[in-house]
């Protein structure tokens, strides 16, 4: 667990405003804060590090209390409401400037100008904020806070140190520390430390942080200053060692298109790298030896892997920062590498895993109790109503549908191998053979799996390879399963600025799911528990036979369950979302639905309530009875196309008695393209919130059915139009006081897709059980290397 001090304990520890660093260690960190106290443990090691010293946290609460404003700060922050976006950014303005006001003490002025006069005269310096629960293996606030490079002169240093002091009530920070109820008096020292005018630099994992193999250093390296490497502006050099041998296995040579330099003025200048120094390697071989080994002996003195910053300046190597590598994939099991058999069938990795069972090919879900507890669903297509039998599947294969189809993003959810788009798997396959399901290549192989760690589940074999519960682990050690099963290590996750959220669409595992280190529910799916009040009937005629009560009574069940497995966490609750196919599939929908050519973008959503508002208003009934006893779940709106499919929705929320329950957030999907332009008329009506709906936005911005694997390799979240259709939904919400959320799968997949998500000012993203520990993990990075960005760009 992270260790936190009280201020009383920062006041007791050090009674120096001003401390060099090599006589800090780790121990120092309530005082020094963690990149401080990282920095002196490294110098006591033997390590070369750049010269310097800390304003201690002391230093910065003494002058606030001199100023008279330390009271009022903590006061301040302590009645922030972690759900009012709008005043926590008002509230952190003036934060920042009671600091300002406060200032620097005339005494403390005098230490650190005589303490940087020491260093050299008017030597050029980094001047970074090193907050008391930064980069410590429990925590990251990493990024979080100001660092200013290139710093000469006093009052320049000075100007720098409060600007530091400023940025601990910065806007994300204070979003973070309110969402956390972080309610402890936050402290913050301030690095001091000569700058070294890099002419190559970069980072080194001393594990591989892709794969998790302990038996590799990876080390990235560019020209120039670091910045290019760690805020990702530049595609480095990649070197691979072998830990035990110290041999080079590889080396990538990267673009390195730019590179930032130091001119004459202490000014930072990029410029274009040539295209001949373009090819050439930033590191030859025995400097790669000696960073990797380097960075091997930093991992012994730690005790624990490290993510290293490092510079080379007239042939000398400097390390101006480790850290401790807070969660690693774990690594495949040898099992996993070997085929089950030849290869039959391919198509789209939809969800991880690989499990071996009998086939069962079903024609519709009406055939569902021919499928026995771990057999392999075999079928064209899955839609809402076949979530009984899916629940006793080990896996699912489907000749249709892409990565956002139905069968894929169900299958995440349920935690079982799946592959889709493969056209042939019904015609090819045969009943009762065996295969193995290998979600994450998208293949379906002949025969069981092999290796004696495969585990009798059911009809399956499942082999033993990572999966949800060793999702993540501690750098540390192996995989371990935590809270509820799903393998985070909780203290030493690093805290996100951005909240996550899951997406669920059933209540089992609710309580499992809700163990896990997560912000509450951002999208619950109603379709599937739905289909089971209904027992597969289509709701219009469950209304026509008097059976209104059965449905209302099941939904609340299921939907108070989660509720109550995650208050005080919200759950927000979409709104049925069927299209006219997947009504008719229900027992008497033919007569009761239309036939749509393109369901996709038809009968569905806002559209359909207001014509036909029977079905919605049983939601409502359900979700009044809900809030009764747990009042933490809200409403969102599906598919809105129009202004006034929105105003007549809330107008049936507003005369329910749901309406007029306190505290109720209506929030809106924003996956029709129209809602770019209607967010102000959005906030106008009382919308508390949008979640993007990425599958049918892209869907709807590219013009491809989601649904289509003739059609997948056209879908890609990551289109230029569609990024942009995102930003300015973000940016158009937090404009009219909106909060805005994604739910998808891309911010896990692709790590380059949350990355945008952060730079665009998102406020949370909602991903599947099963993607969690990837999503913290791309979002983390992201967070960091953007703070890094921000914080190290010339003002």
């Amino acid at each position: 667990m992270t260790q936190t001090h009280t201020t009383d304990e920062v006041s007791r520890l050090e009674p120096s405003p001003i401390r060099p660093l090599e006589s800090l260690r780790l121990t120092d960190t309530a005082v020094v804060g963690g990149k401080g106290a990282n920095l002196g443990e490294l110098i006591s090691a033997q390590i070369d590090v750049p010269p310097g010293f800390v304003v201690t946290a002391r230093a910065y609460l003494d002058a606030m209390e001199r100023g008279h404003v330390r009271k009022l700060l903590l006061e301040r922050v302590r009645a922030l409401d972690p759900e009012d976006p709008a005043a926590l950014t008002r509230a952190a303005d003036e934060l920042r400037e009671l600091v300002h006001r406060a200032g620097l003490p005339d005494a403390l002025r005098d230490r650190i100008s005589r303490a940087y006069r020491a260093l050299g005269e008017q030597v050029r310096v980094a001047v970074r904020s090193s907050a008391t629960m930064e980069d410590t293996a429990g925590t990251s606030f990493a990024g979080m806070n100001e660092t200013f490079t290139g710093i000469a002169g006093e009052e320049a240093l000075l100007d720098a140190v409060v600007r530091c002091w400023m940025s601990l009530w910065g806007r994300r920070v204070v979003s973070y520390r309110a969402s956390q109820r972080l309610v402890d008096e936050p402290a913050i020292a301030v690095v001091v430390q000569r700058l070294i005018n890099s002419e190559r630099a970069g980072v080194l994992f001393t594990v591989d942080p892709s794969t998790g193999d302990r038996g590799h250093v990876v080390i990235e390296g560019s020209y120039g200053l670091g910045e290019v490497v760690v805020s990702g502006r530049v595609e480095p050099d990649t070197y691979v060692v072998e830990r035990a041998t110290g041999s080079v296995l590889s080396a990538r040579v990267g673009g390195k298109a730019v590179e930032i330099v130091r001119g004459d003025d202490g000014a930072q200048v990029e410029r274009e790298v040539s295209s001949e120094r373009r090819k050439q390697r930033v590191l030859q071989d025995d400097e790669v030896r000696k960073l990797a080994a380097l960075g091997v002996r930093i991992e012994a003195h730690y005790g624990k892997p490290q993510d290293i910053e490092w510079a080379i300046a007239a042939g000398k190597i400097w390390i101006v920062q480790s850290r401790p590598i807070t969660a690693l994939p774990v690594q495949p099991s040898p099992q996993e590498a070997q085929p089950a058999g030849a290869v039959l069938l391919t198509g789209l990795a939809a969800a991880p895993g690989r499990v071996s069972g009998r086939v069962r090919i079903l024609g519709s879900p009406d055939q569902g109790h021919l499928l026995e507890k771990g057999e392999v669903l075999v079928a064209a297509m899955t839609s809402p109503d076949w979530m009984p039998t899916l629940r006793r599947a080990c896996a699912l294969v489907t000749d249709g549908g892409g990565m956002t189809c139905h069968a894929a993003i169900v299958s995440r959810e349920l935690r079982i191998p799946c592959v889709v788009g493969t056209r042939d798997a019904t015609r090819l396959l045969r009943d009762g053979e065996v295969v193995t399901v290998d979600g994450a290549r998208g293949q379906v192989l002949a025969g069981e799996a092999p290796g004696p760690t495969a585990i009798a589940h059911g009809g399956a074999r499942e082999v033993a390879t990572p999966g949800p519960s060793t999702l993540m682990t501690p750098a540390t050690a192996g995989p371990m399963p935590a809270p509820g099963a799903w393998g985070w290590a909780v203290g030493a996750l690093e805290p996100l600025a951005t909240k996550l959220y899951v997406n669920l669409a059933a209540a089992e595992r609710a309580e499992e799911v809700a163990a896990s280190p997560v912000d509450g529910v951002g999208l619950l799916r109603a379709e599937s528990m739905l289909v089971d009040a209904l027992g597969g009937v289509h709701p219009r005629a469950l209304i026509d036979a008097g059976r209104k009560e059965e449905f209302v009574a099941k939904m609340t069940a299921s939907v108070l369950r989660i509720a109550r497995a995650f208050a005080p966490r919200p759950v927000v609750y979409r709104t049925y979302d069927f299209r006219t196919n997947e009504f008719r599939a229900l027992e008497g929908g033919a007569s009761r639905e239309p036939r749509e050519e393109n369901p996709m973008i038809g009968y569905r959503g806002a559209f359909r309530y207001v014509k036909d508002p029977a079905i919605f208003t049983l939601e409502l009934d359900m979700l009044a009875r809900v809030r009764d006893e747990s009042p933490n779940v809200h409403v969102m709106i599906p598919f809105v196309r129009t202004l006034w499919e929105l105003e007549s929705c809330l107008e049936l929320i507003d005369g329910h008695r749901l309406g007029r329950s306190r505290g109720l957030l209506r929030w809106v999907m924003a996956e029709v393209p129209s809602v770019i332009y209607r967010i102000p008329d959005y906030a106008r009506l009382g919308i508390d919130g949008v979640s993007i709906g990425s599958n049918d936005l892209t869907q709807l911005m590219l013009g491809v059915d989601r649904d289509s694997g003739i059609c997948a390799e056209l879908f890609d979240e990551r289109d230029a139009a569609v990024l942009d259709a995102i930003r300015r939904i973000i940016e158009a919400a937090r404009a009219n006081g909106l909060t805005s959320s994604l739910c998808g799968q891309a911010p896990s997949t692709y790590p380059d897709f949350a990355e945008h998500l952060v730079r665009f000012g998102i406020d949370s993203i909602s991903v599947s059980p099963d993607a969690l520990g990837a999503a913290r993990a791309t979002v983390a990075s992201a967070e960091r290397r953007l703070m890094l960005e921000h914080a190290r760009s010339p003002r």
